[in-house]
């Protein structure tokens, strides 16, 4: 799964397992790697064997960290055992388990790893329609002081990821509970969006 943060990689892998009654194993690839050699390439050989005896969704996050292109010059020793180790542990895989990898930065990583999965699925930024739609989930039941300013609220956060969007509509919830307001200020709102777009 490729796409900017905020986008919904992890909330897809939450939702697959929820939908298949399996659990949910988000491995944070930069967490994995260790200054001592071959700890890293142990650690990951736990994570395959684990698999094995608990089905579940693992999610690699973070993939870019380990899966950069082995040809790259600056890339540390280290860092290129752990990535062939993993694409020698996925091949050898044999568990019921769906391994899901998710980066932000896909033009980094290396090829070979896109043969490895069956799927890619790229998740882009949301469309206006989808921004409308986020914004209206996030602030139903909420009273607005200018109602109709939906559609410049929503040309307004185009840009943002799904998450940065929700995190704005509950910064302006906030507002309204902590200074005893009626209604969500449309200006307060526009001004939380375009603080995240800087």
């Amino acid at each position: 799964m490729t796409g900017l943060p905020g986008c919904g990689k992890t909330m897809t892998a939450q939702a697959l397992a929820g939908e298949l009654g399996l659990t949910v194993f988000i491995i944070r690839l930069d967490g994995l790697i260790s200054k001592f050699m071959g700890e890293s390439i142990s650690k990951l050989r736990l994570i395959f064997e684990a698999m094995q005896n608990h089905k579940g969704v693992y999610l690699f996050d973070e993939f870019d960290s380990i899966g950069t292109n082995r040809n790259h010059g600056q890339d540390v020793g280290e860092i290129k055992r752990v990535l062939n180790s993993f694409l020698i542990n996925i091949e050898k895989d044999e568990s019921n388990s769906i391994i899901i990898a998710a980066t932000n930065m896909p033009e980094v990583l290396d090829k070979a790893l896109f043969r490895r999965f069956d799927d890619i699925i790229r998740y882009p930024l949301p469309s206006l329609k989808e921004v409308k739609r986020v914004l209206e989930k996030n602030l139903s039941g909420i009273s607005f002081d200018d109602k109709n300013n939906i559609d410049v609220i929503a040309k307004e956060a185009m840009g943002l990821s799904y998450a940065d969007i929700v995190r704005a509509c509950e910064e302006a919830i906030k507002e309204i509970i902590i200074f005893g307001k009626e209604s969500v200020s449309v200006s307060s709102l526009i001004d939380s969006l375009q603080k995240r777009k800087s």
